[in-house]
């Protein structure tokens, strides 16, 4: 199988993944942290680690400011139902996953409002401009993707991030589709919530997901329960990253991240980016080349773009050329990647559309094969 939809999930994981996820079934099969056994000892200091290996591959300020989660989704749900209040407003943008979109859409139900800014690829001025205006005077939140599962336009979030503290605004960053592929400087960008996916680009198992935060105590809590600490009390701990996590931890999920941290850093994220770019190029100009392919951004490059490309055949439904591509032996994804927002930023909310994202591990040869299938079904 050509494998092809690692926007969604990366596969395959890298041998050092899987042997760190067997070792700690075998070594580190006490609860973390929850007695004085030996065991319990050794799993608390592998969860230690990997939160140092997070800490520093995101530049936050320290260990205690990384809580483990089950994915991206349940980061982004800490952060916005733990932060916003009713009469609060949010900005947003145009282009988000329903990780973001459907929290909102459930908060609106007790008074807190949103605003989707436009994105405008290509033109980062144009995009700030829309963040700023719209600001209002009771905006407590600007959250937005670093880059989009679709389209893999990049969103300048830096920038974005300069904008909301200028107003006092905190930025919540979504880097499901950006952490592994894109450097992120937690200190040096200024952001305030991290929400990563430590099933894509950090090549982790599923079932894995960082929040990075140096302001978990500011967050009211949507789960509580057994931290491990504190355990006299009936009140949920304050301080990070005990706050934001109840209950025993995903060991063996913990320790294969820290294991797919380790695989990207040794790697290099410039080179797996360039990797990747240089094959979502190559795809791109090849089916441009094919007046029944749609094609609906421009080129992707360099700073605008991460290697994510949707297409579509003609007016047939994205899911018929999933299902072609299927039956050929190539895994991509199609539909409206939980993403409809998106979507009907492009026009594509009928058709959907197909989605490729290669990996390290993808190559030119089976671009080709990609292209000749597409050719085929043409």
């Amino acid at each position: 199988m050509i494998y092809l939809d690692n926007a969604a999930t990366t596969y395959p994981k890298p041998v050092s993944v899987q042997n760190a996820v067997q070792v700690a079934l075998n070594k580190y099969g006490a609860n973390p942290g929850r007695a004085g056994h030996a065991m319990s000892l050794a799993a608390a200091e592998e969860i230690y680690r990997c939160r140092t290996a997070a800490a520093n591959f995101f530049k936050a300020p320290g260990p205690e400011c990384v809580a483990f989660t089950l994915n991206c989704t349940h980061a982004m749900n800490y952060v916005l139902k733990g932060l916003l209040k009713p009469g609060d407003h949010v900005v947003t943008s145009c282009l988000e996953h329903n990780a973001v979109m459907r929290p909102l859409q459930k908060l609106s139900e007790s008074g807190v409002t949103f605003t989707a800014a436009q994105v405008f690829p290509g033109d980062n001025d144009a995009t700030l401009d829309a963040f700023r205006n719209a600001i209002q005077e009771n905006t407590k939140l600007i959250v937005c993707m670093h880059a989009s599962n679709v389209w893999g336009i990049r969103l300048p979030v830096d920038r974005i991030a300069a904008l909301g503290h200028l107003y006092n605004i905190p930025i919540a960053v979504d880097c499901a589709q950006s952490a592994g592929v894109l450097t992120i400087d937690m200190a040096e960008s200024g952001f305030d919530y991290l929400c990563v996916a430590g099933h894509k680009g950090l090549y982790g198992p599923m079932g894995t997901g960082m929040l990075v935060t140096p302001n978990g105590s500011n967050l009211d809590t949507i789960i509580e329960g057994g931290t491990g600490t504190s355990s006299f009390s009936m009140e949920q701990p304050q301080t990070m990253p005990d706050r934001m996590e109840s209950g025993t931890q995903n060991m063996p999920g913990i320790a294969g991240l820290r294991a797919g941290m380790e695989f990207v850093n040794q790697k290099g994220i410039q080179t797996i980016y360039h990797h990747e770019m240089g094959l979502i190029n190559y795809l791109y100009k090849k089916l441009s080349e094919n007046k029944n392919v749609k094609l609906y951004t421009q080129e992707p490059k360099w700073p605008y773009f991460v290697p994510v490309l949707s297409f579509n055949v003609n007016d047939l439904p994205s899911e018929t050329v999933s299902q072609k591509l299927n039956a050929a032996g190539i895994a991509v994804r199609a539909g409206l990647h939980c993403a409809p927002a998106a979507h009907e930023c492009l026009g594509t909310l009928k058709q959907g559309t197909v989605r490729v994202c290669p990996s390290v591990f993808s190559t030119m040869n089976e671009m080709n094969a990609l292209v000749s299938a597409v050719q085929k079904i043409i």
